[in-house]
C-alpha cells in the first residue's frame, strides 16, 4: 500500500472524515503533518500544492486534494487503485 500523507490541523471535520474514509479502504497509516503547530509547514503545504486549505492528502507522491477530491476518486473507483490496493 502506498504512503498516506495528510496536511491537517487540530481540529478539522473534514480531515476528520478523510482519514475514516482511508481507514474503511484499509490504510493503517497515515503521516499527519500539523500545519496549525508550525508555520513553516503551512507555508509548505501552500507552496507544495498551491492550495490554503486542509485536509491536503498525498497518495505517495500524487497530491489527491482535500476531502471532496479524495471522494470523487473513490465513487470513480481510482482510490483502491492510487492506494496500490
Amino acid at each position: 500500500m502506498q504512503k498516506v500523507t495528510m496536511y491537517t490541523t487540530g481540529y478539522c471535520p473534514y480531515c476528520t472524515r478523510a482519514e475514516a474514509l482511508l481507514k474503511q479502504k484499509g490504510v493503517t497509516e497515515i503521516h499527519k503533518i500539523r500545519i496549525d503547530e508550525n508555520p513553516a509547514e503551512r507555508e509548505a503545504m501552500m507552496a507544495r500544492t498551491q492550495r490554503r486549505t486542509v485536509p491536503q492528502i498525498y497518495i505517495g507522491q500524487t497530491h489527491v486534494g482535500g476531502f471532496d477530491d479524495l471522494v470523487a476518486l473513490d465513487k470513480a473507483a481510482q482510490l483502491m487503485p492510487l492506494l496500490g490496493a
